[in-house]
């Protein structure tokens, strides 16, 4: 059974930083596609970062691009979202989701529950 644990959420001052890690079990980070996206209250659920499957290549939404920093450790497996310079609008629930083929879109084959990021002005 796969299961995708995020941590690392809580409220923060704008200009603040916040490091996510996502944990899955039974199923290796290294072997997939690790995604985070992100949903805010209204709106849609949207792409933040990936990291490809063989580590190779990391993307980003230009939204996020420059301040948030997605990495990998495959002896842990854990793949973490490093958030910096964050603003009121990167408030959002933030989900790490798992998928052998998707990189973008949002209809990765595994998510986890989401954690809640909350940035004040």
């Amino acid at each position: 059974q796969v299961q995708l644990v995020e941590s690392g959420g809580g409220l923060v001052q704008a200009g603040g930083s916040l490091r996510l890690s996502c944990a899955p079990s039974g199923l290796t980070v290294s072997n997939n596609n690790i995604g985070w996206f992100r949903q805010a209250p209204g709106k849609e659920r949207e792409f933040v970062a990936a990291i490809i499957q063989n580590g190779a290549r990391a993307v980003y939404a230009d939204s996020v691009k420059g301040r948030f920093t997605i990495s990998r450790d495959a002896a842990k497996n854990t793949v973490d979202l490093q958030m910096n310079t964050l603003k009121p609008e990167d408030t959002a629930v933030y989900y790490c989701a798992a998928d052998r083929v998707r990189v973008r879109i949002a209809t990765y084959q595994y998510w986890g529950q989401g954690t809640q990021v909350t940035v004040s002005s």
